[in-house]
């Protein structure tokens, strides 16, 4: 029992005789919001990038066995019903995108281009599941057609319906003769 309450001296600790590189890195990386990237080479520059305004978050994962906080997100997102693929278009805000990052493993996120330019209205657009929104031209009527169509309604030698209808009732009661 006595031998347990000796210090024990065999317990030491041990150092490699290697040490350990010290380098600072300080000056290397390039400040990101939330992050610091270390290039590979010190000539990179980053290629322009215009950020999506829009996301198209769609949800690939059952909801089943998912945590509650998950759940309550998800519902957040409206995306907390039955059908899997079901999406929803969502602003690439501060707030939501601190969302998203939190259930990024339940749902698919892809950034709505605009390849047609922004439309004014929303009737005649159709969104593809690359993200890319497309505006349908609507198509114009000719002006020659139009034209046409208004000499033709407004033109007095024209037979209209009333007068057809009359033609046919005497043609037919006196059997197809010339009149």
């Amino acid at each position: 029992m006595g031998s347990f309450l000796k210090p024990n001296i065999f317990l030491k600790q041990f150092q490699r005789s290697i040490g350990k590189r010290k380098y600072n890195w300080y000056d290397e990386g390039i400040q990101y919001p939330g992050f610091k990237y270390y290039p590979r080479r010190s000539d990179f520059k980053d290629p322009p990038y215009e950020p999506s305004k829009l996301f198209r978050v769609e949800r690939i994962k059952t909801l089943k066995g998912c945590p509650s906080w998950e759940k309550e997100m998800m519902k957040q997102l409206k995306l907390n019903g039955q059908k899997i693929n079901e999406y929803v278009i969502v602003k690439n805000i501060p707030e939501m995108n601190a969302l998203l990052w939190r259930v990024k493993h339940l749902v698919k996120i892809v950034p709505v281009t605009f390849p047609n330019g922004f439309p004014e209205d929303s009737s005649g657009t159709y969104l593809k599941d690359n993200g890319e929104l497309v505006v349908a031209k609507r198509l114009q009527p000719a002006e020659s057609r139009v034209k046409a169509l208004e000499q033709f309604q407004n033109d007095p030698k024209k037979l209209d319906g009333d007068t057809l209808r009359r033609e046919s009732r005497k043609r037919w009661d006196t059997g197809w003769q010339p009149m």
